[in-house]
């Protein structure tokens, strides 16, 4: 059973539109998390907004909006002046334009949402455009206002749905220049890029996100059921930093040497398997006949 509904409303495509809805498509659900508490009591502690000049508690219905027009001057915004400039597509994912995927920057994107039909009466509809952008093989570029925000969505099939991805505004990334200026070029010889290159081909793989393992996360779960059963927590000894002085081809003809050896072991245990598997069918048959 899919969980609540984040966000309802219509997907229009020109005069063709549909009643859908939004669910986010990841979840932090899983991640371990820590309260803060009184080492005294054991307790939770909750946290009060405080008056930053008269150190007085602030009550939830004293507490406003304001930007900050200078250092200490606010102009105070009201929730109904707020609603005044509310975007008129508050309820509409309005498909403005398809672009080819492959010209989206990366760093655009944001949060990803899977978009359904909401109801039956919608699925017609919705299957009309979703396999008319099958065949386009391009992403729709929208307008959806999430959280009092206007944001441009990325539309694409995805399955029997639509994933959609908001979409940084530009004034949101940050120059690339002021990073990468300072960085220096090297004259790199051609056997250092070679070997590199070596190195990348004895590493080369294919995406696959279940071979992803949190470490940490696992590290978390198992340092806080220790700690419940109440058994003592054994502190690691700090490690020594490696020394920044490398030589650069040694350190690749050695990283080069340990590639090909995980990729030979790789290699001899696939070979072992495809060996051993005659076998198996040989006395599977063997089996047989003796059964006869």
């Amino acid at each position: 059973m899919a969980p609540r509904a984040y966000w309802k409303g219509t997907l229009k495509l020109s005069l063709v539109s549909c009643p859908v809805v939004l669910y986010p498509a990841t979840t932090a659900a899983e991640k371990t998390r820590f309260h803060l508490i009184n080492r005294e009591t054991g307790n939770r502690l909750k946290q009060q907004m405080i008056d930053s000049e008269t150190g007085d508690v602030v009550e939830s219905d004293q507490k406003g909006r304001g930007y900050e027009v200078r250092k200490g001057k606010y102009v105070e915004i009201e929730p109904e002046e707020l609603d005044a400039v509310q975007i008129e597509s508050n309820h509409t994912i309005d498909i403005e334009s398809f672009v080819p995927r492959e010209e989206i920057d990366q760093r655009f994107l944001n949060h990803p949402y899977y978009i359904a039909p909401d109801g039956k009466a919608a699925v017609d509809a919705f299957a009309v455009i979703r396999d008319a952008m099958k065949d386009q093989e391009r992403v729709a570029l929208a307008k959806i206002v999430l959280t009092n925000r206007e944001h441009v969505m990325a539309i694409e099939p995805r399955g029997k749905g639509l994933l959609g991805t908001t979409l940084r505004f530009p004034y949101e990334l940050r120059d690339e220049d002021q990073f990468f200026d300072d960085i220096k070029s090297p004259k790199i010889t051609k056997d250092m890029v070679e070997l590199a290159g070596h190195i990348l081909q004895t590493k080369a793989a294919h995406f696959d996100p279940s071979k992803f393992k949190d470490e940490y996360e696992n590290a978390l779960k198992a340092l806080v059921k220790r700690k419940a059963s109440g058994k003592k927590i054994e502190l690691p000894e700090p490690e020594e930093r490696p020394s920044n002085v490398v030589n650069l081809m040694d350190a690749l003809k050695q990283s080069l040497k340990g590639g090909k050896k995980t990729a030979a072991k790789s290699h001899a245990r696939r070979a072992t398997g495809r060996r051993h598997a005659p076998k198996k069918a040989h006395r599977s048959t063997a089996r047989h006949r003796k059964a006869g």
